[in-house]
């Protein structure tokens, strides 16, 4: 099996969010697919095997599978377009969330994403301890997004995981009103055994559309304020929310088992 390390979201190698990228002909059991996400150490490995005209694609944290994750496709499309699928600028990958569509553009490689539906809720003090801040706006969809008052603030959480794994949602997204970026925005993911995602796709599927009805424009450029640091180009289409970003190759490898 080919094994590749790509960062995601960036164009710079050691930014953006890592993740491990395994090209396979066949799928091995799942033991042995949570063993290799183990082994690879970063937040998931993406897994992969064409299957007619698309490929499936299966993501796994050191923990568990899990159905979606943003990331680790953008580095999946990212191997196969420049590695196995030459001229090839679409590319269709069925998985656990969905059929997800990834194109090749100026922005670097957009993916297809459905919008998260999510709605107001209210501000608890358990959810200000969780990060140590005060929230202006609580909504709970998928995942919980909270809002807090300037970039500064979310440069400065101090997470206390323990407390995030207790509340709603299965991730915890914080976000406030950008400066040279439309927002800015970190995530925290214990509870998929990854404290926090340094860029996360799928997590923007709640912090797009909040942005883009918030500012009233489809087009929102996210950073993402992680110790990495990336950037997201976001379009909010309604029940669509596509995601752009640029990737770099960090490393390749064969797996030998």
């Amino acid at each position: 099996m080919k094994s590749y390390i790509v960062d995601a979201f960036t164009d710079e190698i050691f930014k953006g969010n890592p993740a491990a990228v395994v090209v396979m002909d066949h799928w091995p059991t799942d033991e042995v697919l949570q063993k290799i996400a183990i082994e690879n150490g970063v937040a998931e490995t993406a897994f992969t095997v064409k299957e007619g005209n698309s490929y499936k694609l299966r993501w796994f944290t050191h923990k568990c599978e899990i159905e979606l994750c943003g990331h680790a496709t953008l580095a999946t499309a990212f191997i196969l377009m420049n590695y196995y699928e030459a001229n090839v600028d679409l590319l269709t990958f069925q998985t656990l969330g969905g059929k997800l569509i990834v194109r090749k553009t100026s922005d670097g490689y957009e993916m297809e994403f459905p919008s998260f539906e999510f709605k107001p809720v209210e501000v608890t003090r358990a959810m200000e301890e969780s990060i140590g801040a005060k929230i202006q706006e609580a909504y709970l969809g998928r995942d919980l997004l909270c809002v807090v008052d300037s970039p500064e603030i979310i440069a400065n959480l101090k997470p206390d995981f323990d407390k995030i794994v207790a509340l709603d949602g299965v991730l915890l997204n914080v976000t406030t009103k950008g400066e040279q970026y439309d927002c800015v925005s970190r995530t925290f993911t214990p509870k998929h055994g990854v404290l926090e995602d340094q860029v996360c796709g799928s997590g923007h599927c709640h912090i797009i559309p909040y942005w883009a009805k918030k500012l009233g424009k489809k087009n929102i450029t996210a950073f993402q304020a992680s110790q990495r640091t990336g950037i997201l180009y976001g379009r909010y289409e309604g029940e669509k929310t596509f995601l752009a970003g640029k990737a770099v190759l960090y490393s390749k490898s064969e797996i030998n088992i």
